[in-house]
């Protein structure tokens, strides 16, 4: 069972896709969103969730009062999943489903600015690929990213990868801020470089 962990609609719960998506634990969205909330990039914030499955993470965003969300997820199925769990919550005001493959999205908001993006530069990206996503597509899924434009000089990059898959390549233009481990799991979080 997922559950949205707070905000608006917190308890909630999520119809999560049968198979085919690796929902981020409650505890580690919990600690996720606690330091993004520190950081400043939720409230009122443009969030993208890349390899959304489920859409948690970008939900949980706008639980939290992020103002747009779009949520991205290239299974059809899983799409769908996401786009129930928008109507259910009553969140399609600020939640938006886009079914594509993450690097045609970023590829297309490196190409246009962020024509296509929730209205404006990003202020979070949640990057939560399939573990086994090769580390050269996730490497141009950033470096489409960093473009100057794409991401608020404020912004947050989040990357969730099994630890083992160690530091992602993160372009000129992003930088590490920090990497917080969960078992398995490591989280990454980066800054446009030109903040630090």
């Amino acid at each position: 069972m997922t559950r949205i962990v707070a905000g608006t609609v917190g308890g909630r719960t999520l119809a999560v896709p049968p198979s085919g998506t690796r929902p981020t634990s409650e505890r580690v969205r919990e600690a996720m969103f606690s330091r993004l909330e520190h950081y400043g990039v939720i409230d009122g914030g443009r969030v993208l969730d890349l390899f959304a499955g489920s859409g948690a993470l970008g939900i949980e965003a706008a639980s939290r009062g992020a103002a747009q969300v779009l949520l991205v997820e290239s299974a059809r199925r899983a799409a769908e999943v996401a786009r129930r769990n928008v109507e259910t919550l009553g969140l399609g005001g600020t939640v938006r489903v886009l079914a594509e493959p993450a690097e045609r999205c970023t590829a297309r908001l490196a190409a246009d600015g962020v024509a296509d993006g929730p209205g404006g530069p990003l202020d979070l990206v949640l990057v939560d690929p399939p573990y086994d996503l090769s580390g050269t597509v996730l490497a141009g899924i950033l470096a489409d990213l960093a473009v100057p434009g794409v991401l608020a000089p404020e912004a947050v990059v989040v990357v969730e990868r099994a630890r083992r898959s160690g530091e992602p390549d993160w372009p000129d233009g992003l930088a590490a801020i920090a990497t917080k481990t969960y078992g398995d799991t490591a989280v990454h979080y980066a800054e446009p470089a030109e903040r630090s």
